[in-house]
């Protein structure tokens, strides 16, 4: 039996195979569990496997090309469009072998364990400052309710709410006010741990020189530096900087059809934590260029007349991320604009 093209569906316990021959006729379907899986790729002869993104993706892919197979990660959202009938495992793994054949797909790039780590510190950093929004929202809910007021600004919070805790003539009840110390204690300690990551995000910057390079572009710091590192590594995966630019998506959702042709705000597809911190970096860009007087800050200042601040922001992390493309294939320093 040979085997021309190979799709798992990766699972926790039970996976499912889906594998072709030369001239596209199945030759293989079956169900395994987690235990029988290593077994049974390594009694195939090398071919092409396909399987989806996931928390386990890299894991399976790195087990299944020591014995000879070549590996492809395909997101899901372009595995869906090949699945017959109703979703199931047997299903999906056809769907993900057909896909793995399209000639134009694209596969998710590849990332090295030390990349997977820095991806970690940022996922973690994340949750973190997530945790401390969602604090900072139910303080000044709770405090907003005894008609205690004050601006959405978690360094104004800080600042804040340890004289509202001092406060004996605020109207705040001894449960109430035990209520708020204690969430204010979670969020410093929640403050501590976030500076902990930083810390260490900032140990991966000094040790990558790849995203030393790229951190000399305006708008790209220690942060977002590393975690386009993380994430695309040396950008090798993409054509080209709107490949790049598209993947993360920052160029517009379109609907066109004919000759007529429809474009929409930006698509919002890839990586939304990486896009959201190049959108940052953009903003903080476009909110200095006025007190700038070289060619790309003037260039940033046109177009915010012309466009207006949200979509001068876009417009330069677009054009960053295909820099930020440009600096990582090229291998050469970034030179500032005149």
């Amino acid at each position: 039996m040979t085997i021309k093209a190979l799709g798992i569906d990766l699972a926790k316990n039970v996976f499912q195979l889906h594998g072709i021959d030369g001239t596209g006729t199945p030759v293989l379907r079956r169900r395994v569990l987690r235990a029988q899986l290593l077994e049974q790729v390594a009694q195939i002869e090398p071919c092409m496997i396909g399987v989806e993104a996931s928390t386990s993706a890299y894991f399976w892919a790195e087990r299944f090309e020591r014995f000879g197979h070549t590996v492809r990660i395909i997101s899901p959202q372009y595995v869906k469009p090949f699945r017959l009938n109703q979703k199931n495992d047997t299903n999906d793994a056809q769907a993900i072998c057909t896909a793995l054949q399209q000639p134009n797909m694209r596969f998710v790039p590849r990332r090295s364990v030390e990349l997977q780590d820095i991806q970690a510190l940022h996922r973690a950093r994340q949750r973190l400052v997530n945790h401390r929004t969602a604090l900072a929202a139910q303080m000044r809910g709770f405090l907003r309710d005894r008609g205690i007021v004050f601006p959405r600004n978690i360094g104004q919070l800080r600042r804040t709410v340890p004289l509202v805790l001092e406060d004996a003539e605020n109207g705040l009840t001894v449960s109430a006010r035990a209520t708020i110390a204690e969430l204010f204690d979670f969020l410093r300690e929640v403050d501590r741990r976030i500076a902990l990551f930083d810390r260490r995000i900032d140990e991966a910057f000094r040790a990558s020189p790849l995203a030393q390079r790229i951190a000399k572009i305006e708008g790209v710091g220690p942060k977002i530096s590393t975690a386009v590192v993380a994430a695309v590594g040396d950008g090798r995966e993409f054509k080209n900087g709107r490949h790049m630019a598209a993947w993360l998506g920052l160029v517009p959702r379109q609907h066109s059809s004919g000759d007529r042709t429809q474009l929409f705000g930006i698509s919002k597809q890839g990586d939304q934590h990486l896009r959201t911190l190049i959108v940052h970096g953009a903003r903080a860009v476009v909110r200095t260029a006025a007190r700038k007087t070289d060619g790309k800050s003037m260039w940033v200042n046109q177009l915010r007349e012309r466009r207006g601040f949200n979509r001068a922001v876009v417009a330069v992390a677009n054009k960053n991320a295909r820099v930020i493309w440009a600096v990582l294939r090229r291998d050469e320093p970034y030179r500032k604009a005149a």
